[in-house]
């Protein structure tokens, strides 16, 4: 199995020397994505959990709706590859991406909030939050993204309960990828992600509020600011959407009753 970081040589230049010293650097390659003998995707990813990955993507994607469409994915038999077999009767070359999907791209050209929308259910949650609850995840998030601490080069998305326990993390140079990890983790583990929220270290833009739908996670927080878009449809999708998060402060886009009050 590979690793989610490589050593490599670098200089550092510091108060006039410039001098070698090894450093972690994060992993990225390619994962070829097959399914049911047909090349659907090449999605950009650092390497581990890749399991995770593919089970999050095909549900993110809607080719899967439920675990049990699945009958194995390879990852032996080609490196870099995954070979999905699945008990569907389809054409997979319907789910084709005629692109590559880099790592800071995601749905990449998707149809638009009114498709995901005739497609996937809106949130129905009689879910509620503590506020302090909330506001102590990005510290527990950071606190546990051990290859982030060696190469300061990656995403992390995780998942916590309402009492804010983190059940899931997962680390990926793509924003995107973290987050299908994090539900392909769920999913095989049969963790309710309707029952607590999605703590992302970066920004949200349009693809992580629409992954979080398909998954029906009815809260997404982040460290910083959501996209003009990622704010609209977690709008009509019934999804709380915070931002900009302090240590005694964020922002509430949208949805704020799911906020406990004093």
């Amino acid at each position: 199995m590979k690793e989610p970081s490589t050593a490599r040589e670098v200089h550092v230049y510091q108060s006039g020397v410039l001098s070698p010293k090894e450093d972690l650097v994060a992993g990225e390659e390619p994962l070829q994505i097959t399914l049911d003998g047909c090349p659907i995707a090449i999605v950009m990813r650092t390497p581990g959990a890749d399991l995770e990955l593919v089970t999050g993507f095909l549900v993110t994607e809607g080719i899967i709706s439920q675990l049990s469409e699945l009958s194995r994915i390879d990852l032996e038999s080609k490196p870099n590859h995954a070979l999905v077999f699945t008990s569907l009767s389809h054409d997979p070359s319907q789910h084709q991406r005629q692109l590559y999907s880099a790592s800071s791209c995601g749905i990449c050209g998707k149809a638009s909030i009114e498709s995901v929308h005739r497609q996937i259910p809106l949130i129905e949650t009689e879910l509620k939050l503590s506020p302090e609850v909330i506001l102590k995840a990005p510290d527990t998030l950071r606190a546990a993204q051990k290859t982030f601490t060696q190469t300061g080069g990656l995403h992390a998305a995780g998942f916590f309960s309402p009492e804010g326990q983190l059940r899931l993390l997962h680390e990926d140079v793509g924003r995107h990828n973290a987050i299908d990890k994090v539900i392909g983790d769920a999913i095989r583990q049969s963790i309710p992600l309707r029952e607590g929220f999605l703590q992302v270290s970066g920004r949200v833009s349009f693809e992580v509020t629409q992954k979080a739908l398909v998954a029906q996670i009815p809260v997404i927080t982040a460290i910083s600011a959501p996209s003009s878009l990622a704010i609209e449809f977690a709008e009509a999708s019934f999804q709380t959407l915070i931002g900009f998060m302090k240590k005694d402060r964020m922002n509430v886009y949208t949805h704020p009753s799911r906020l406990l009050s004093h």
